[in-house]
């Protein structure tokens, strides 16, 4: 029998591409698995389709893909940002198609303070890039600054890429942002196990969101002293030791 699918999830504006070699690093630890990026709606591939308003609607989008492409549960799901808020309203949904979820560097609602959720710091640089959405370069720049404690400049110069040839609206990005910032989680967790991971470091939400979470929840949380959000570009060995 065959192991059951890992289904990835990426945050804000972000699609399958920006897994990187994560991806193919966790194909090769489970040969006997199916590895699934999904896009959310007006990320990626599906860039020209509105994003989700709610995240419970994108949640119900990522599972209507996935029985389109014919692959019955259950699913292990490693998410986050935005996309573990969508593996949690998934869990809501349907507690009985998730095996599990591992959720990274995420926070939710009512156990993080909006300046917990979304550092002010970043404030600046995020109007910077509302006023320059379509300068792949000056924004993409500022994203991995934002997100990652490796400034690498072929990672700088795949996002610019990828984000010319497949652009996100700002439309589809504010979406996005308003469908984050209103998702309540619920006040009991979910019956799917979890587990959580944090980037110490982290420098766009503040790791507390995690272990509030953790603790309100009774979850392990698992915590890298060194890495920032993009936990699986700052450390991509790590992340696969942890699942």
């Amino acid at each position: 029998m065959s192991a059951a699918p890992w289904i990835l999830l990426r945050g804000l504006t972000r699609d399958a591409r920006h897994w990187g070699g994560f991806a193919a690093a966790l194909r090769e630890r489970e040969p006997d698995a199916r590895i699934i990026a999904l896009d959310l709606p007006g990320n990626g591939l599906r860039y020209r389709e509105p994003s989700a308003a709610r995240v419970e609607d994108a949640a119900r989008e990522c599972r209507a893909q996935l029985k389109a492409q014919g692959l019955s549960p259950p699913y292990r799901l490693l998410a986050m940002s935005l996309g573990a808020m969508v593996a949690v309203a998934w869990a809501q949904q349907a507690p009985e198609e998730l095996k599990r979820c591992v959720l990274i560097n995420t926070s939710l609602r009512p156990y993080s303070r909006f300046y917990q959720r979304l550092r002010p710091r970043q404030y600046p640089r995020l109007l910077g890039m509302v006023l320059r959405w379509h300068d792949a370069p000056y924004c993409e720049q500022r994203l991995l600054h934002m997100t990652s404690r490796r400034q690498m400049r072929e990672v700088l110069a795949d996002w610019c890429a990828w984000r010319s040839a497949t652009p996100v609206s700002r439309a589809n990005a504010w979406r996005q942002l308003h469908s984050a910032m209103r998702f309540m989680a619920p006040r009991e967790a979910p019956s799917v196990p979890m587990l959580l991971l944090a980037g110490a470091r982290d420098a766009l939400v503040n790791p507390d969101c995690s272990r509030r979470l953790a603790q309100a929840w009774h979850l392990p949380l698992i915590e890298h002293p060194d890495a920032g959000h993009d936990l699986p570009l700052d450390d991509p060995a790590w992340v696969l030791a942890q699942l």
